[in-house]
């Protein structure tokens, strides 16, 4: 079952299609085979029908006539596919007859009238070319003067039938049945291809048109993850079309409330968490104790930056901020240039061909986290620029000791760090990939982290132009 599902489409689409196409092209199959049994039965009917009534007339006109005259009758009606000969008596009964032989015996009675002998029997024809007798039956192959003996059959079955006339004489008449499968005309076949081929090309479009809403969907649930603010989503189509709009729209609300009250909540906790850290800081200036005021002072920094990181990081980095066309050599330029006065070494190598539609503040902020973590743990970073028509890629590379696989994706989690002491010294909060992560995907990117062969980690961001 899983090997059959690994052919099936993978698209609710696709397996609409497939189903239709498949049902319809089974329909169609039997319909043609209906269609050419009934065509045969009633061909059949037909044929039976035409040759009791031209073995009546036969008949007739031999009653008609007299014993010489009969035999010269008998000779011009004798041509295939209806062989006539006289024979002064019947030939033996053969086994029971075939339903066709019973169907055409009761035509035929009813063509001839009542009150005449009639026999229906199937028998045989050799490769020779004539009638052979069945089991039990010897063919009698004229049986006086003026007698015309039966000829000129192919091999197969052939279906005997012995009427008496008024006289006492059998008339004999051989004949083979029409072949009982015949193929498919080729008009009927055309016309079933193009009713096929009108029918999927109208349910290609009927399903195009049933799962247009649901691309739709999954396109508006794709863009909420990058812009919690993106416009609602149409709410028209058919009714439960409408439904799963109105329920986007009114979740996209609920979120978009829950991320304001949060920030508002946030907000004011730093707010007020920066007052007393600011009294506090006025206190240490006031310790006489040199060291004991700088641990003090650094505690005091620490905890502001933990505030400040953490209310941003809180706020969904700045989702208002409107995209423009963000020169990206340039925003890493000043990034080196930053990072140089500070003693650090960045090293910048190949650019980008085109501006990149970004969020400035955040796109530098991401960049400024990774260059900080590549200085922090790699001594210094080189930031690798590869741009094409599909993507911008930056690699940020450093010579650390880099990160174990296991813990690769969980330093993305806020406030997880690799060194536990928590010391500014030797890490930060454990904010700043978290950040750099939420700013690649509210671009459509991704951010991932792979040790280098050689040593060192490169944290690869890969940035859509489509």
């Amino acid at each position: 079952m899983r090997g059959l599902a690994r052919w099936l489409p993978q698209s609710l689409f696709g397996r609409l299609v497939l189903v239709l196409a498949g049902g319809l092209l089974v329909a169609q199959l039997l319909s043609a085979g209906i269609n050419l049994v009934e065509r045969d039965r009633l061909l059949d009917t037909a044929s039976g029908m035409q040759q009791a009534q031209r073995i009546a007339d036969a008949v007739r006109l031999l009653d008609s006539v007299g014993t010489a005259e009969r035999a010269r009758i008998a000779a011009v009606l004798n041509v295939p596919p209806l062989v006539l000969s006289l024979h002064p008596s019947a030939s033996e009964a053969g086994p029971g007859g075939t339903p066709h032989a019973l169907m055409f015996a009761a035509l035929l009675r009813a063509s001839v009238g009542a009150g005449r002998e009639v026999r229906v029997t199937a028998t045989g024809v050799p490769p020779g070319g004539s009638p052979g007798p069945g089991p039990g039956m010897r063919h009698r192959m004229g049986g006086g003067p003026g007698m015309a003996g039966p000829g000129g059959f192919a091999s197969g079955p052939v279906v005997r039938t012995e009427v008496q006339l008024r006289d006492g004489t059998w008339a004999r008449f051989d004949a083979q049945p029409r072949p009982g499968v015949t193929p498919l005309p080729w008009r009927l076949a055309l016309v079933l291809a193009i009713l096929l081929a009108a029918v999927l090309v109208l349910s290609y479009f009927a399903v195009r048109w049933v799962t247009r809403p649901l691309h739709v969907l999954a396109e508006a649930a794709d863009a909420l993850g990058r812009d919690i603010h993106r416009p609602p989503l149409p709410v028209d189509g058919p009714t439960e079309i409408r439904r799963a709009a109105q329920a986007f729209n009114g979740m996209q609300q609920r979120l978009v409330r829950f991320i304001e009250d949060r920030t508002r909540i946030f907000t004011a906790m730093s707010h007020d968490l920066k007052t007393p850290i600011t009294r506090m800081r006025l206190r240490a200036d006031l310790l006489e104790d040199e060291p004991l005021r700088q641990r003090f002072e650094a505690d005091l920094k620490e905890m502001e930056t933990m505030v400040t990181q953490t209310l941003e990081f809180m706020r969904g980095l700045g989702t208002g901020e409107v995209r423009q066309a963000v020169d990206v050599n340039a925003l890493l330029d000043s990034l080196q240039s930053d990072n140089e006065a500070m003693g650090r070494e960045v090293r910048i190598e190949g650019e980008a061909a085109a501006p990149y539609p970004a969020r400035v503040s955040l796109l530098r902020r991401c960049l400024a986290n990774l260059v900080d973590n590549a200085v922090l743990y790699g001594e210094r970073a080189v930031v690798r620029v590869e741009d094409s028509s599909a993507s911008l890629v930056l690699r940020v590379q450093d010579d650390g000791p880099g990160i174990p696989e296991a813990e690769r994706e969980k330093v993305f989690e806020p406030f997880y760090r690799l060194e536990p002491s928590r010391s500014r010294a030797t890490g930060g909060t454990g904010l700043g990939l978290a950040v750099a992560r939420n700013v690649a995907r509210m671009h459509g990117g991704e951010l991932t982290l792979h040790n280098r062969p050689e040593r060192g980690l490169e944290a690869v961001l890969v940035l859509p132009r489509d």
